[in-house]
């Protein structure tokens, strides 16, 4: 099994990140198939091969991701693919 850990600064207020983590879900779910919950300030998803969270907390998210062995020659993609989300998800809401 392989791991990707990212952890980012961002300037949004806690209501904010937690829109901008959901719309990022909602995009990876009706991408890619993924099941998704809120358990506090976590966002729990997974599908067959993946699972992870987004945590955020002020003025950091914190993205970890466990990938199946199947998934593990993607993990470099994966990664990209992830932080690209992030910067676009995250600058959409923020308002600086």
């Amino acid at each position: 099994m392989s791991h990707i850990a990212i952890h980012r600064a961002h300037s949004l207020p806690l209501d904010q990140a937690r829109q901008a983590a959901e719309t990022l879900a909602t995009q990876l779910a009706a991408r890619y198939e993924i099941s998704y919950h809120w358990q506090d300030d976590a966002l729990h998803f997974e599908r067959s091969g993946v699972s992870g969270c987004i945590e955020l907390e002020p003025g950091t998210v914190r993205v970890n991701v466990r990938l199946g062995f199947l998934l593990v020659w993607q993990k470099t993609w994966l990664e990209q693919e992830i932080n690209r989300q992030l910067d676009e998800v995250f600058q959409q809401v923020d308002p600086g």
